[in-house]
């Protein structure tokens, strides 16, 4: 499976639009959450959908 076909990373950007759509782009924040899943390549797939989730998070809101 890549990135682009990766339900968890799909969710995370969904959730995360709704979240900071008011200063980000969608696109910014899509990219800064797949880049925050290859950060993550090596953690258990069952803790990477939090913590992609949580990781894109903070750095959105050290962007926004």
């Amino acid at each position: 499976m890549t990135l682009t076909e990766d339900p968890a990373v799909d969710q995370a950007v969904a959730r995360l639009a709704d979240e900071f759509r008011a200063r980000l782009r969608p696109q910014v924040i899509g990219t800064v959450v797949r880049t925050c899943r290859q950060d993550l390549s090596g953690v258990p797939a069952t803790a990477l959908p939090e913590l992609v989730e949580r990781l894109a998070r903070e750095r959105l809101q050290s962007v926004g």
